[in-house]
This record gives structure tokens, sequence and C-alpha cells, in this order.
């Protein structure tokens, strides 16, 4: 114990509290990403392997509404609800027909999306990565470090997002259809509610905050149609890990990691710390399958 106490306060302390900071930052987005992922698992039972690539698609409509308003603000709105728009016809045209069929042609038929949008994304804006410009460029001193305040505007506007929809699925009528459904999908038909709206009104949702996450992260990273590969992967072990359709689960579960991630790169480089993710995820699955955080209600 003398020897790991003495490990951990080799490590400076404003280099932990950056890098809580970071992780923070991180966990928002991706818990913003996750929470619509699992929000689609949990109501209809759809792995959606498309998920990154709305992602992907929400930062490339940024990019092309702020080169043509200036408005970084503007574009966030306008992408947010032009994948949910897309998420809405994905479910219609693609996924309404399969409702009761296989799972594996839900599986199927979102993989095949995402080929296509991310062939898409390639044929329309090339290879070459895009970044967005940071709307709040000031800084304030984190100890040594000049850290940036669009960071924690964006975990911010992340919580907000994440908090209006649990408000919405709680206290709107539509919450009260989505959460019926849930439950009994035959019984919630048997009474009026139009079960299949509800499901494309879901999915759009979903969409929605995978474009708003990808929207918020494209001044952070390179942009480019292979973007939401990585944070697909790192969405679906969220789901795991905080209990699939558990979406309080996966809020917390998506700041875990990326904390652990973010400890880790203090030893490691952040392309090997990726690691400790799927260590997460294999002893979740080995120890404790219906997830850490099962018991945070959804």
């Amino acid at each position: 114990m003398d020897a790991i106490a003495h490990f951990f306060g080799a490590i400076p302390f404003e280099l932990l509290l950056i890098q809580t900071v970071n992780g923070i930052v991180t966990g928002m987005i991706l818990a913003l990403v996750a929470s619509g992922l699992t929000l689609i698992f949990g109501i209809m039972d759809v792995v959606n392997f498309a998920h990154g690539e709305l992602f992907m698609i929400g930062a490339y409509i940024g990019v092309v509404v702020l080169a043509t308003t200036g408005n970084f603000w503007l574009a966030l709105v306008i992408s947010t609800l032009l994948v949910g728009l897309l998420g809405a016809a994905m479910q219609i045209l693609t996924l309404r027909p399969l409702i009761g069929r296989d799972p594996l042609t839900t599986i199927l038929a979102t993989f095949g999306i995402s080929l296509i949008l991310q062939n898409y994304a390639l044929w329309q804006f090339g290879p070459t990565s895009r970044k967005l410009p940071e709307p709040i460029t000031s800084s304030f001193t984190l100890f040594y470090l000049q850290y940036p305040w669009y960071r924690i505007v964006i975990t911010v506007i992340s919580a907000a997002i994440i908090g209006s929809f649990w408000a919405f699925l709680k206290y709107s009528k539509f919450g009260v259809w989505i959460r019926a459904t849930t439950q009994d999908r035959v019984m919630a038909q048997a009474m009026g509610i139009p079960v299949p709206w509800v499901y494309t009104g879901v999915f759009a949702l979903g969409a929605a905050m995978a474009g708003a996450s990808g929207m918020l992260f494209g001044p952070l990273g390179s942009i480019n149609h292979t973007m939401g590969l990585d944070w697909v992967l790192k969405a679906f072990i969220v789901v795991v890990v905080g209990g699939m359709g558990n979406l309080g689960g996966s809020i917390v579960a998506a700041i875990f990691i990326s904390l652990l991630e973010a400890y880790a790169a203090i030893w490691v480089s952040p392309a090997q710390a990726v690691i400790v993710s799927f260590i997460v995820l294999i002893l979740t699955l080995l120890f404790r399958p219906t997830g850490l955080f099962v018991s945070i209600s959804k």
C-alpha cells in the first residue's frame, strides 16, 4: 500500500486535476453520444451501427452551415435538426419494415447505412480532414496551462441537453408514450398510442443527439469520414458497462471510462490509454454482464 501511495504521490496534483477536467469534458460528449444509442436500443431493441456516422454527418453539416452563415451556434441548431430528420427518414424507410423480424436484419441494415454514409462523406468532402473553429477563443489559467473556455462550455451544453432530454422523457406526453411503449408495446398500441411513430420519434431523438455531439466535438479534433468509428465503438462500450438500455448508467459509465483513459494517459500515450476502456468492457462482461451501473434508474 505504501508503494502504491508513493507511486500516485509522485504525480503532481495539478496534473491530476487537469486530467480530471479533460476526462469530464470528453465524458460529457461521450455521454451525449451514448445517450442516443442507449435510447434507441432501450426502446426499440435496435443496435444502431450507423450511430457513429450520424455523429460524423452532424460535424460535416456544421462545417457547411458555418461556412455559409459564420454562426457556430446556428450551425449547431441546424445540424441537430437535420441529423434528427435524417434519423427519422432512416427509421421510416429501412427499419420500420423490419420490425418483428430477426434482430440480425436490423444490425445488417444499420451497418449498410453506416457504409453508405461513410462513402457519401468521402465522395462529397474528400479524404482531407476538416476542423471547425472554436466559437469561444478565450481561456483561463488552470495551474500552468491556459485552459480553453470552450471545453467548459460544451460540458455545460452537453449536460443541459441530457438534462432536458431526461425532463422530456419524464414529464412530456410523448415521454409517457415512450415509457409505455418500453414497458409493453402491445398494450401501448391497444391503448391508442401510435407505436410506429413513437419508434420514429425515438430514432430521430437519438440521431439528433449524435448530430449535436458531432458538431460540439468539431473544434476539438479533426473531421473526416471515419471519425464516427472510434466514437461509436466507445459508445457501445459505455452502453454495455452502464447497462443495456439504462440511460443513467450510460451517463455515469461515459464519465467513468473517460476519466480512466485520462488518468492512464499520464503514463502512456492517449492511443494506448484507450486499452483501459476495453479492459473495463471485458471485466464487465465476465463478472457483471448486466452492467456496472444497472441499479441507476433509467
